[in-house]
This record gives C-alpha cells, sequence and structure tokens, in this order.
C-alpha cells in the first residue's frame, strides 16, 4: 500500500490511533491519507453533471507529463498508491475513482458497459481540463483505456495495460466459478474480501487489520452496484466488437501481465498484441492480476524503458 520505509511509522500510527479509541473507520481514514501522501499524493474531487468524482493527484504538479491512471472492476483509485510512490517526482499522477467505485458516486442505472465508462472518462477528463496525456488501466480499466486510445488518439501518448479485459480467448477458473453462481470478485459477507485479495493477488501487501476490516466493509455495502456493473461488463460483447476497435490504437502500447493471473489468463496478451499495431508484452514471473500493487518497482521500471524506446 505505501513505500516500505513508511510501514513501521504506519504500525505505530495504528498502534497510537487503537490505544486511543478511534473507530475502524477513523483509523482507516488517517491511515490511507497517510499512505497517500507518503506517495506524493492528495484528495480532490470534481462534479461532471450530476455525478461526484473522487481522484488523486499530486500533492505538488511538476513540470513532467500527466499520467491518467484507471481501475480495475470493484477496485478504486488507492489501487495505484503504490505505483505513484514510484513515479511523482517526475510525472503528474491523476488516479480516479470511476463511477461505481471507490468514493465517486454510485448511480445503479447510468450504463456501465465498456464503451460507456470509456465515454465517460472522456467526459470526465475534459471537466477537468486534462488533455493529451499517458493513460494506464488494470483488468476493466485496461479495456477501458484501449478503448479509449482508439476512440481519442489525439489524446493519448501511450497506454499501459495491466493484465487488461476485452479478450478472454483463453479461460481461467473464474470463468467455471462465475458460471456456477460463486464470483470472487464481488464480496458479499465477511470473509469474502479476503478471499478475494487471495484470488486476485499472488503477492500481496500488507494491509493492516484495521484497514482491511473497512475496506471489506465497503466492497459488501457495493455489492448491489458492483452486480450491475459486472453484469453490464459481461453484456459489452467483448468479441470481436473489441478487438476490431483496438487495431485503430495508434499510439504505443505496452501490455504487462502477472503469468499467475488467476482472473484473466496472461496468454491473452499475445492476442492484444498481435490486436494492437505498436505494442509489446511484458509478462512478470510471481504475480497475479495487479501487477501495480504487487511488483510497483518493476511495473515503474518498464514503464520508464517503455517510454525511453518510444521517445
Amino acid at each position: 500500500m505505501a513505500r516500505y520505509a513508511s510501514l513501521p511509522l504506519l504500525c505505530m500510527l495504528l498502534i497510537t490511533l487503537l490505544v486511543s479509541g478511534c473507530s475502524r473507520h477513523e483509523i482507516y481514514e488517517t491511515a490511507i491519507n497517510m499512505v497517500r501522501s507518503s506517495s506524493g499524493l492528495t484528495s480532490d474531487t470534481v462534479q461532471v453533471g450530476e455525478l461526484t468524482i473522487a481522484y488523486l493527484h499530486n500533492s505538488e504538479m511538476n513540470d513532467g507529463d500527466t499520467i491518467v491512471m484507471v481501475h480495475g472492476f470493484g477496485a478504486n483509485k488507492d489501487n495505484w498508491v503504490r505505483l505513484a510512490d514510484q513515479l511523482t517526482s517526475d510525472f503528474n499522477i491523476i488516479a480516479i475513482d470511476l463511477p461505481g467505485h471507490g468514493e465517486s458516486s454510485k448511480p445503479l442505472d447510468i450504463g456501465y458497459s465498456l464503451e460507456e465508462q470509456t465515454s465517460r472518462l472522456a467526459t470526465i477528463l475534459k471537466t477537468m481540463g486534462i488533455g493529451k496525456t499517458h493513460m494506464m488501466g488494470n483488468s476493466m480499466g485496461g479495456a477501458i483505456t484501449a478503448l479509449y486510445a482508439a476512440h481519442y488518439p489525439q489524446l493519448i501518448k501511450t497506454a499501459v495495460l495491466f493484465d487488461p479485459a476485452g479478450i478472454v480467448e483463453y479461460k481461467t477458473e473464474l470463468i467455471d466459478m462465475v458460471t456456477d453462481g460463486d464470483n470472487p470478485l464481488i464480496p458479499t459477507k465477511p470473509g469474502d474480501f479476503e478471499r478475494l485479495m487471495n484470488f486476485a493477488l499472488e503477492e500481496k501487501p500488507f494491509v493492516p487489520w484495521p484497514i482491511l476490516g473497512v475496506m471489506e466493509d465497503r466492497a459488501i455495502a457495493n455489492q448491489e452496484v458492483n452486480r450491475v456493473i459486472f453484469s453490464a461488463i459481461q453484456d459489452s460483447g467483448f468479441e470481436p466488437d473489441f478487438r476490431n476497435t483496438i487495431r485503430e490504437i495508434q499510439a504505443p502500447v505496452l501490455v504487462i501481465w502477472g503469468r499467475d493471473d488467476r482472473v484473466l489468463n496472461y496468454r491473452n496478451g499475445d492476442l492484444f498484441v498481435e490486436a494492437i499495431p505498436n505494442a509489446r508484452l511484458e509478462v512478470m514471473d510471481g504475480i497475479g492480476h495487479a501487477p501495480m500493487i504487487e511488483a510497483p518497482k518493476k511495473s515503474a521500471k518498464l514503464f520508464r524503458e517503455f517510454l525511453s524506446s518510444n521517445q
């Protein structure tokens, strides 16, 4: 969640808050703000029509390029904090809570297909005054990033897709589980969030108990909107429309995939590279569905090398 040097300080803070009688939610808010701050980020909101959009951005802006970061299904902007920690010294980070997620508005009736979410992201970034940018996306956010790059080529410098959704020719055990009515990506009861982490991540970061408990509470509270979003993604019709659309991408694309991903099969990465004209694939051994969380330093290194090779 934060740079390793911050862990002793974080643990001391949690002990102090527990002794002082703070609630779990108060501890969570204090700890998560500390983690964001240690990575050079601060939180903010922007109003986009009737939607309130929460996002993270650099505490101090610099002269570098902007990177927009788009989380996956059921996730939120804080999934990017560990990677942002490696990048905020040279880039201006914008990590958004998509509608239906995190601290953003969660209407059930606005449409959550991949195309609808991509169009909505474009409106959000336009409202925020963000022009041509690098963009990173994970899972569902990876599919949205790919579609954004295809539909708005004038607004994309490069795209990085971490274990992206959109092409599922090679299956994983998740498909059979969902078919049987057991979706590990949607926590509904105590214990489900830890199960989700164990399923999605091969290299799990340290998450102290009070923070993990609140994360589970919030995930369970979001189960209704999560079901709506997951159903919309399933009905998006990935093949062949998605693959045909991403053939239009003009920007350089880096696909990073964890070999041990149990959510989306890493072998689909080859199909992304086949479809996108200027793309390359990096597969990480020993990593699951979220390389930017599990291996932030290596992910940042791959991104920097990718930029250097495309200058």
